[in-house]
This record gives C-alpha cells, sequence and structure tokens, in this order.
C-alpha cells in the first residue's frame, strides 16, 4: 500500500482509490482515449484543486505570520503551490505508482513533474468534493506539511514572476506583461514559450511545461536582465 493510499484510506475511509472522484483525479488526460469507452481525466479537478489548495496554504501563512505584509505571504504561498514543490509531494506520497497514463506517457510519463503535480491537484479537488473543505485541509497538511515548513524557514522555490513585479515597480514604475508567443505537443504534453515586456519592449523569454512555468522562466531570465543592468 502507497503512503498516498493509506493517507487517503484515513481521509476517506478504506477503498478510497476506488471511489470514482479519486479514480478521476487519478487518470492522466493521456489515457482518456486508450480504451473503448470514454474515460474522465482529471484536468478539471486539478482546476478545482489549484484553487483549494491555494485557499488552505494561503489562510495557513496568514494565521501563522500576523504581521507579515502581504508580498512575504504571497510569496510563501507561491513556494508551496508551484510545480516543483506538488511533484516532490506526489513522489513522497508514491502517486506515480498509482496514476493511470495513456501508451504515449508509459515511457515515464508517471515521473515526470508535471504529470505528478497536476494528479496531486486533481487529488486536492477530488477530497474536497468528498468530504469538505476541512478534510481537504486535513490532506493539504499533511502532504505537503515539508514545503509548507520549508517555505516559512525560506528554503523553497523562488516565485520570480512576484520579484520580477516588485522590482521593475521599484526601478522602472511599471508592471511586467506576459505574452504567449508559442505553444507546441499535444493536448496533455504542451510546451509554451512566453515572453515578458517592460516598458514595452520584450525583457526576457522562457519554456514549460504549463504558461505558469514559462511565465515563471521568463521572469527569471529579465530579473537577471534588470539586476546586472
Amino acid at each position: 500500500m502507497t503512503p498516498l493510499e493509506r493517507l487517503l484510506d484515513r481521509l476517506l475511509g478504506p477503498g478510497a482509490l476506488e471511489r470514482p472522484l479519486v479514480r478521476q483525479a487519478l487518470t492522466h488526460p493521456s489515457a482518456a482515449g486508450d480504451g473503448p469507452e470514454p474515460v474522465e481525466h482529471n484536468e478539471r479537478l486539478e482546476f478545482l484543486g489549484d484553487a483549494v489548495l491555494g485557499l488552505v496554504v494561503a489562510e495557513h501563512f496568514y494565521r501563522r505570520f500576523p504581521d507579515r505584509p502581504e508580498g512575504e505571504l504571497s510569496r510563501l504561498r507561491a513556494a508551496v503551490v508551484c510545480r516543483p514543490s506538488l511533484s516532490r509531494a506526489a513522489r513522497r506520497l508514491e502517486l506515480g505508482t498509482v496514476i493511470r497514463v495513456g501508451q504515449s506517457q508509459e515511457g515515464g510519463g508517471r515521473r515526470r513533474p508535471s504529470v505528478l503535480a497536476a494528479a496531486m491537484e486533481a487529488v486536492i479537488g477530488a477530497v474536497y468534493l468528498e468530504a469538505g473543505l476541512e478534510t481537504a485541509r486535513s490532506l493539504v497538511h499533511e502532504a505537503m506539511a515539508e514545503e509548507i515548513e520549508e517555505a516559512a524557514a525560506g528554503r523553497l522555490f523562488q516565485d520570480h514572476k512576484t520579484s520580477l513585479q516588485e522590482a521593475s515597480r521599484r526601478l522602472l514604475g511599471v508592471d511586467p506583461v506576459y505574452r504567449l508567443v508559442g505553444e507546441e505537443g499535444p493536448d496533455h504534453d504542451k510546451r509554451f514559450h512566453v515572453e515578458v515586456w517592460l516598458e514595452g519592449r520584450p525583457s526576457g523569454r522562457g519554456s514549460g511545461r504549463s504558461k505558469k512555468e514559462a511565465e515563471q522562466a521568463a521572469a527569471a531570465e529579465a530579473l537577471r536582465l534588470l539586476q546586472e543592468s
């Protein structure tokens, strides 16, 4: 039994992995068209889980650090809800061993950070629908305890978008503008290309398996160039 299964059985009851919403949360879009019958995949639950995760983490840091300003709280939240943190928590729970992927992803898709992070958010969304916010809150706090504590200690992923926004406002008096300039690949394995503009001209470019990841990469490049100028 995986750590994920033990945790879900404790929160939802025995046999949690066989509940329809949990099965859907653990079904990657690439698996939806492999069988003779259509199968619901986890993209909608990922969308919901992202919102639930953001709320739970934001409330945690709001209550934990009553004197921190909004900008610092935003960075703490971003460090926990980002793909690297989600995929790390998913690996610790051995989520990749129970996720269903299509043939196109069998060569390593179960270990791909984008697949793991999306499934982690989808599981949070499924638990929210199955048992409500308090149970989803318990899931987040247990599954991502390490990430929450490391973010609080300043040892996790840096939110380059927030850092760039603060620097560009301070140094240039403008906000960054992000533009999607290209995308490629099938729906379940896309790669996005983003430019960030400052003062009406492109100042950084980045790529990633989600728009958020590409924007972070573009912001990191723009921030480096801004600090060097």
